[in-house]
């Protein structure tokens, strides 16, 4: 029988480890302020399968670690006198959301 090289297993691994093993829990919200377009970011969100918890607050699986960078983005889709918060998510706990962020 002949052994397989440790590059095989690792191939394996990878082709069975859950595609989304590394991502977490987002949270986001925004306020637009003046001109309130939010179909710009609507479908933004929409791009990364975000789902509404609340009136202006979305939630959305992406890899550990990347606040500031889906900050950077999604200002781009927001007017300069919006506000935008980003949150990685460790726990949280809710009422009567819009959406169980449990079935993402």
């Amino acid at each position: 029988m002949k052994l397989q090289s440790p590059r095989f297993f690792t191939w394996i691994v990878e082709i069975l480890k859950p595609k989304n093993m590394n991502q977490v829990l987002y949270f986001l919200s925004y306020d637009l302020i003046k001109t309130k377009d939010y179909q710009k970011i609507y479908d933004e969100l929409t791009k990364v399968r975000a789902k509404r918890v609340l009136e202006s607050v979305w939630c959305f699986k992406y890899e550990a670690g990347k606040s500031g960078d889906l900050r950077d983005h999604f200002i781009k889709f927001i007017d300069g006198d919006d506000r935008l918060l980003v949150i990685q998510s460790n726990g949280w706990g809710s009422w009567n959301l819009l959406f169980n962020p449990n079935n993402l």
